[in-house]
């Protein structure tokens, strides 16, 4: 057991009754291989910290320009402008900030210390069978932390569960597979092609681990997390794959949980991304309903919302 070993975490949330059985704890970690264009945490994306602005929290001050070593801050009539190419995340203008408009996400937290975070929530968990959920990001992307902290979680008699991709290699799937007790296993396009254009990976090997995983009798342990976005995964002909795939190639697994789209917008302007999606609304209520009938008729369990 290596309680020192290190993840970068970019946020621990408590009280959560979404993601897992039982009130949980979530351990979002930074790093994720995929970059689908609707993600809803774009700061869990990069495996290193980074800087947010908030921009409504400026008072124009103008101190982050002059505490910034790398001249990187400049302000001017229509507010801070920063120039990313100059900015090194060192986190001197979030570390000066009187208004906390500039924020570093992101953090190290060894084993240790996220035991002792977890066990103050010890009692909601065995009252209510929940337990930790790690999330990201991709989880998987900081294998070594994420394995001990499992192996922590293990020894403690915490109940776990992993949000993931499920692109993830082989080795590293089966290796922690045996530590994780639920699975939160993201299924998003059904053509691979697809896939790739809108995350920026192929689906081949999220498959084949999902393949592998309900094949050793992990199935009743799994539930499918599927996103839906307008035009892109909320279409018949995808519905449909998915459906299919996991029907006629999956068969156990029989839970499924729905995620409508929600604008995040506003997350990509704080960090300076772009945000590639097309769309701002969420699917209409009636079509969300018409998908849960679509899978429950194929006869899976189905919610929506996490």
């Amino acid at each position: 057991m290596d309680w020192d070993a290190q993840g970068t975490v970019f946020d621990v949330q408590r009280f959560a009754v979404h993601d897992g059985p039982g009130i949980r704890t979530l351990v979002f970690l930074k790093g994720c291989p995929l970059s689908c264009w609707w993600c809803q945490n774009p700061e869990g994306i990069s495996p290193i910290p980074e800087l947010m602005h908030f921009e409504f929290r400026c008072m124009r001050c103008g101190t982050c320009q002059e505490v910034c070593p790398q001249d990187a801050l400049e302000l001017t009539q229509g507010g801070v402008v920063i120039d990313r190419t100059q900015c090194t995340r060192c986190g001197v203008c979030a570390h000066y900030c009187p208004t906390t408009a500039w924020q570093m996400v992101g953090f190290t937290l060894s084993v240790k210390e996220l035991m002792q975070e977890l066990e103050k929530d010890r009692l909601y968990y065995d009252q209510s069978g929940g337990g930790v959920t790690f999330t990201g990001g991709e989880p998987f992307m900081q294998a070594h932390f994420l394995q001990h902290a499992l192996k922590a979680c293990k020894e403690l008699g915490i109940h776990t569960a992993v949000e993931t991709s499920g692109f993830v290699p082989k080795d590293i799937f089966s290796q922690l597979a045996p530590l994780i007790d639920v699975f939160l296993y993201d299924q998003k396009l059904a053509d691979s092609q697809q896939h790739a254009y809108f995350t920026g990976v192929p689906n081949e090997l999220i498959k084949e681990n999902l393949k592998a995983l309900a094949g050793s009798g992990r199935a009743s342990d799994v539930i499918i997390r599927i996103p839906l976005i307008p035009g892109i995964t909320d279409t018949p002909r995808n519905i449909e794959g998915l459906i299919s795939f996991l029907k006629n190639d999956i068969g156990s697994v029989r839970r499924v949980d729905l995620l409508p789209f929600h604008d995040v917008g506003e997350k990509y302007v704080r960090l300076g991304k772009p945000y590639r999606m097309p769309t701002h609304e969420s699917p209409d209520a009636d079509h969300v309903e018409h998908i849960k009938a679509l899978f429950e008729n194929s006869g899976f369990t189905v919610k929506v919302g996490g």
